[in-house]
């Protein structure tokens, strides 16, 4: 199959902090379905977003809360975002606290899954989200800080948010790990990025036979190309112009697109799956 050529798809724009600010974006993200039908699948559950107040993160709670499920989501510094998330979930009767937290560091996480233990009651459902990108020509540009924080942010705050939640998980809960397209088929301006997402899908996987016993499951999903903060705080005007032009189907995603697959997931549709990846990613095929 012959490469689609990258067309125009977003007006250029570039944001020069991550993680980048939703509201700023042009056009805005599309992080609820008005079509979507609920049929109370997390009816009181009670879940944990890592990255939970834009993007992706932010579709998953509006989902979730359709699904008459409570929410908390933890975030680094983007008040506004965050407040925004909120205010969609609390609109459909359900509850939601949002912690401002650095995951890369232990403690924090220890101290946010501790605060949505005493806000909630309890936690059903973990979803580690959070991600930043820090596009690279070479190797030779990645320095060792660049590598460390990368790894710090991607794939330690999984690490450290999972541990911290576990004891807290009982018989029936569902984690489920974003990773991403780039794990499978790489991408070469995202070297350390890329290796953080295949981490990922070995501790999805190791996950799930460690917890098997335990009735708890442990998935991901692995993205192609959304429209979200991300992309315009990491990449350059001119490429976020094209962004996601290059799938087969030739668009980015919305992040809307992406919550009815953790919803999936997180509910008892999903009982005798575990250890997966599922690929939502613009019509690549990955085997």
């Amino acid at each position: 199959m012959q490469q689609p050529q990258p067309k125009p798809t977003f007006p250029p724009q570039h944001q020069d902090r991550q993680p980048g600010r939703e509201a700023e974006m042009n056009p805005l993200p599309q992080f609820d379905n008005p079509n979507y039908k609920s049929a109370g699948k997390l009816a009181g559950k009670r879940a944990l977003i890592t990255g939970g107040d834009s993007g992706i993160g932010r579709a998953i709670a509006v989902a979730f809360a359709k699904e008459s499920a409570d929410v908390s989501i933890i975030h680094l510094r983007e008040n506004s975002d965050a407040n925004h998330t909120v205010a969609e979930v609390e609109k459909l009767g359900q509850r939601c606290i949002q912690i401002a937290a650095d995951l890369r560091d232990e403690q924090a996480a220890y101290s946010a899954v501790e605060h949505t233990m005493q806000q909630l009651g309890g936690i059903d459902i973990l979803i580690n989200n959070a991600a930043v990108q820090y596009p690279q020509n070479s190797i030779l540009d990645i320095t060792k800080d660049q590598l460390i924080n990368t790894f710090e942010s991607n794939f330690y705050s999984y690490f450290y948010t999972t541990k911290a939640a576990l004891p807290h998980l009982g018989f029936g809960a569902a984690i489920i790990n974003t990773t991403s397209v780039t794990a499978f088929r790489g991408k070469p301006t995202l070297i350390d990025y890329s290796s953080t997402k295949g981490a990922i899908v070995s501790f999805t996987r190791s996950m799930a036979l460690s917890l098997v016993e335990q009735g708890i499951r442990v998935n991901a999903v692995a993205p192609g190309p959304v429209w979200t903060p991300l992309i315009v705080s990491s990449f350059s005007a001119e490429e976020v112009e094209t962004f996601g032009s290059t799938t087969p189907m030739q668009k980015a995603a919305q992040p809307y697109e992406l919550a009815p697959v953790y919803v999936f997931l997180a509910s008892a549709d999903s009982s005798n799956i575990s250890g997966q990846v599922f690929h939502v990613n613009g019509g690549e095929v990955i085997n």
